[in-house]
């Protein structure tokens, strides 16, 4: 059998900042004091004996926007233009224990803070670091194969629990009287692709799961959470040249706890505890997915990769959610002005986290402040929705050999990838969320229906219109690469 028919080559590079860091993924500032477990980014480099190419890229952060990745690009493509930087794809494990990487505009409450590393500083830092690592996998190519696997681990929970009324509040009380069920389901499906030498020796792993990789989302630490845990387990197991590249699948509604059972039996998920658990956990299973891999690993499988640009409506503030929202904001500020708003907001957050034994989260979607931004948000839609109706978004899909990779820029919730993967071609879909950007949460229509945090028009740019088109389109094109 000739194995030179693809080209397999791995990088690692740590991203930490040697600094201290306004950590991002919250409405209020989180000063890191310390670090938990070092950040990580990834790349692995693929490319076909007739010059298909592909360049994924993961690394621990919370989101970038779509400007971050070309200028990753544009500084690729100066050093290694034999890559096609459009090849390049680019997610983040979702970790809420990184800095950010983009500079904040028309987010006064969130300016940044003296005491912390400018975003730019940061952003900098970065992105020499993934440009090296780019680089590093391109020049490691070498003769490899592919397999794919399989497994299930308990990690991720739908976050958003429904009450009589038909409203929806995301890591909502479940003990109340009146709560009906949690609003979505959940995948305890993980998704592998594993990579050999020509001597069958595994060297790394593509590693796809339907949970934020956000345990350690309230705590003022450095992380790279579950997923570097996992990263630091798998290489116990199979050698420290091992990598391991974290792709978080359609979660925009799943959280790793299980807001039913309350922590019974097991850890709270919102500490230390809680990664070394779902670590361990997803490690097994990969370990276990791995037995069967044996004799099916392909030197030349079929390898396609598609690009695409993608049109979506943009979700839309009716006239009458205008009016009521101009009205509310007016009645919010009257009562209490923005800033001041902000300052109890970050008062209440502090005084709940200084209550003995309770877990996250610590800020209030249902605060006065937060409900300004809310109405805001409508206000700000209603007035740029005539002249700005859609969204261009960035998909790429391939097929390495019988399995499929779908990407997209949402927090996309878990109905959009479970029709993509029951409906696919492929034997096995790879669905990769907040990948070449952040549109926000892309919400189901119950979702919708229900609001809370996570289904407003805050949140995301595109509703489920749009995503009933994103998957029909996904599902399109992977047919296309079957044919």
């Amino acid at each position: 059998m000739s194995k030179d028919g693809l080209l397999v080559g791995w990088a690692e590079v740590d991203i930490t900042p040697d600094a201290v860091v306004d950590l991002s993924g919250q409405y209020y500032h989180r000063i890191s004091r310390g670090i938990h477990s070092r950040l990580s980014a990834t790349a692995l480099a693929l490319e076909s004996a007739d010059k298909v190419q592909a360049m994924f890229v993961s690394f621990d952060s919370v989101g970038f926007q779509v400007g971050f990745l070309e200028d990753l690009r544009t500084a690729v493509h100066a050093d290694l233009p034999e890559l096609d930087a459009s090849a390049i794809i680019m997610n983040v494990t979702h970790s809420h224990n990184a800095p950010g990487v983009d500079l904040i505009s028309g987010i006064g409450w969130l300016a940044e803070l003296p005491d912390a590393m400018p975003i730019q500083t940061y952003r900098t830092f970065l992105l020499g670091k993934l440009k090296s690592a780019v680089i590093s996998a391109w020049k490691n190519r070498g003769a490899g194969g592919l397999a794919n696997a399989f497994g299930h681990a308990r990690v991720g929970h739908c976050r958003r629990a429904v009450y009589a009324g038909e409203v929806a509040e995301m890591y909502g009380c479940t003990d109340r009287d009146d709560f009906t069920g949690m609003e979505g389901g959940e995948d305890s499906g993980i998704d592998l692709l594993f990579t050999f030498d020509t001597s069958g020796k595994p060297t790394g792993a593509i590693v796809n799961l339907a949970c934020p990789n956000q345990v350690m989302e309230a705590t003022y630490l450095v992380s790279s959470d579950f997923l570097g845990d996992t990263r630091r387990r798998l290489k116990e197991r199979f050698g420290a040249d091992f990598r391991m590249l974290g792709q978080i699948s359609a979660a925009g509604d799943q959280a790793p706890r299980d807001l039913i059972r309350h922590a019974r039996g097991e850890p709270d998920f919102w500490n230390e505890d809680g990664v070394a658990e779902l670590g361990k956990r997803v490690a097994s299973t990969v370990e276990a997915a791995f037995a069967t891999t044996n004799g099916k690993i392909e030197y030349e499988p079929v390898f396609r990769h598609t690009v695409k640009k993608l049109i979506l409506p943009r979700r839309r503030a009716s006239e009458a959610d205008f009016q009521i929202a101009e009205k509310r904001l007016k009645e919010l500020e009257t009562h209490m002005n923005e800033a001041e708003a902000y300052s109890d907001f970050c008062e209440e957050v502090s005084w709940n986290e200084k209550i003995p034994g309770r877990p996250g989260p610590y800020d209030s979607k249902l605060h006065h402040f937060v409900l300004i931004q809310n109405n805001k948000a409508v206000v700000a839609r209603h007035a740029i929705q005539d002249s700005q109706p859609s969204l261009e978004i960035e998909s790429h899909i391939l097929r390495l050999g019988n399995s499929a990779f779908a990407t997209n820029p949402f927090e996309l919730y878990l109905d959009f990838g479970h029709r993509m993967k029951a409906r696919s071609a492929a034997d096995q879909t790879f669905v990769v969320q907040l990948c070449g950007g952040t549109g926000g949460y892309l919400p189901s229509e119950k979702a919708e229906q229900l609001g809370g945090y996570g289904g407003l028009i805050i949140n995301g740019e595109v509703g489920s219109a749009g995503g009933a088109l994103l998957v029909d389109e996904t599902i399109r094109v992977i047919a296309e690469l079957w044919k």
